[in-house]
Order: C-alpha cells, then structure tokens, then sequence
C-alpha cells in the first residue's frame, strides 16, 4: 500500500472510529487503523500518544457527537415530553451507528485526571439537562442530576442489552422502548426520593 502522507488528527480518528464501529472498540489498534490510512504505525504517534491516546480521541469524539445529538433533538421545540422523546430516540439511533464510538463512553473519565476529557463528557449531559427542563448551566443541582443519571441508566440499560443480544423474546423492541421513553418522561417531571421538590 503506498504512502500516505500529510494525515490529521482527524484523520486518524475517522480511521479508528470507522474500525470501532465495524469491529469493536477492543480490536481497534495502532496497526489497523496505520494501515488504513496507508502508513507506518510510528506515523501515528506525531498525533496520539499510543493506544491510550487514541481511545482518548475517540471518547472524545463520542462525546462531541452526543452532544450535537441531543442539541438536535432539542432544536424544535421547547423542554418537555416531545424533546425528551426525541432525545431517547436519538440516543438509541446514537448506539446503534456508532456501537464502537458509544463504548468508546465507558468508563467515565476522572475530572482531576483528565479535565478536559471531563469536560467533554459533560457536555452532552449539559445539553440534556436542558431538555429535561433542568438547569443547563455547567454547574447542574443536585435534583437535576439524579433525574439524568436515571435518565441514562434506562437508556444504557436497554440499548447495552439490545446491542448484545440480551433481548430473547419475540415480543417487538420498539414497543418496550416507547414503553421506556414514557417512563423517562415520567421521570423527568418529577423529583427523584429524597430530593427537593422541581414544581411539577
């Protein structure tokens, strides 16, 4: 395979996501995604700081692409039931395209550790905060966060076992995730146990 020369960081991303998302996020290496792009594996390390760093890129970019998720879902409207649902959709629609990017998301990066990770990684709880009709300030309250860590729990729940096959009988998934999605906009409105009250 010939050379190629003058590649990004970006470009190295797009091969390993491309990777990811086609084979899994553990097969991902230095070598395939060098010959991908049609160079030597040493290439790569002018742009990530080996295997760490390029699964750092690539949380990265899952987190960027959350966000941008959630920020369409709420382009149309006000916060409430229809962004909610429309947010879960996506979410699931997220997983589904992008599985090896969305492992790329576990686990969470520690703030004091990698800061500007952290900060990635918060940003599309920021945008979903402000769909459930939370606070969308960096700084989020207490009630808000509980509703979203629930929020993401169901979400992950499901999409983790529909992703893995853990759904053995016949009964449709679409139905249990509309049955899902209406229990996390009955989340959404209210207050989680032991939390202040949200006025609805």
């Amino acid at each position: 395979m010939a050379r190629k020369v003058g590649i990004t960081l970006d470009d190295v991303v797009d091969a390993a996501a491309a990777i990811a998302d086609r084979d899994g996020l553990q097969l991902v290496t230095l070598a395939k995604v060098a010959a991908a792009l049609g160079v030597r594996s040493p290439s790569l390390y002018s742009h990530v700081d080996g295997l760490d760093g390029l699964r750092r890129q690539l949380a990265a970019r899952a987190a960027d692409m959350l966000a941008a998720v959630f920020a369409r879902a709420g382009a149309d409207g006000e916060p409430g039931p229809d962004s909610i649902r429309r947010a879960a959709v996506a979410y699931r629609q997220f997983a589904h395209g992008h599985p090896g990017l969305y492992a790329a998301m576990s686990p969470a990066p520690d703030p004091g550790a990698d800061p500007e990770l952290a900060a990635a990684f918060a940003e599309p709880v920021r945008v979903l905060a402000g769909l459930v009709g939370g606070s969308s300030v960096p700084s989020l309250d207490a009630s808000t966060v509980h509703r979203i860590r629930v929020l993401r729990s169901l979400l992950h729940g499901f999409v983790s076992l529909e992703l893995e096959g853990g759904f053995g009988l016949p009964e449709a998934l679409d139905d249990t995730f509309e049955l899902v999605v209406d229990s996390l906009i009955l989340i959404a409105g209210s207050s989680p146990a032991g939390g202040p009250g949200t006025g609805g």
